[in-house]
Parts: structure tokens; C-alpha cells; sequence
């Protein structure tokens, strides 16, 4: 003698395009040691990071053993101010060389 239960109605929200975040969106001026790495013009930093994780896996700088660590060369080590961080940690660094 069990009772059936109904069924709960499920909220259905409205369909939206996710918009991106004007912060992330504004062009922000590298610093003379990143922009050695990704040029001087105003870039957001979406395009920033991007930039970065190319001329890291150009120049192969990702750590063997664990890819989510990062060797800093010549020109990341001013950025970094050690030999290695972590990918998290890079945007952070990444963000005190923008303005």
C-alpha cells in the first residue's frame, strides 16, 4: 500500500548567454618585464594568460614531472620572482604586472 508521490517540478530557468566580466574584458598595460613576454599593447588579461601559456609550451618550460608547475626562464623569472610556480599562482603574479 504505498502511495506514489509526484513528481516535483523542476525550476527551468530562462536561457541566457553568459556575458564576460567587463574587468576581465578591459585592456590593461603589461609591465616592461611581462611585456617582454607578451608585447606592449594593452591586452584583458584573458589574453594575457593566454599569451603566457604560448611561450611557455613554445619554449617548453612546464615542469616534466608535473605539468602544473611552471620553470621560470630569464624572461619569467622578473615576473615570478622565483624559479617555479604553480599555474594558479602565475595569474596572481601575473595580475601585480598589469595596470
Amino acid at each position: 500500500m504505498a502511495t506514489a508521490k509526484p513528481a516535483a517540478k523542476k525550476a527551468t530557468a530562462a536561457k541566457t548567454t553568459r556575458q564576460p566580466s567587463a574587468a576581465f574584458m578591459k585592456p590593461l598595460t603589461p609591465s616592461a618585464h611581462l611585456a617582454a613576454v607578451v608585447g606592449t599593447t594593452p591586452l584583458p588579461r584573458t589574453e594575457v594568460v593566454k599569451k603566457l601559456w604560448e611561450y611557455i609550451k613554445k619554449h617548453n618550460l612546464q615542469d616534466a614531472a608535473n605539468k602544473r608547475m611552471i620553470n621560470a626562464d630569464a624572461k619569467l623569472k622578473p615576473i615570478f620572482g622565483k624559479d617555479q610556480v604553480s599555474m594558479f599562482e602565475m595569474t596572481k603574479l601575473v595580475g601585480a604586472h598589469l595596470k
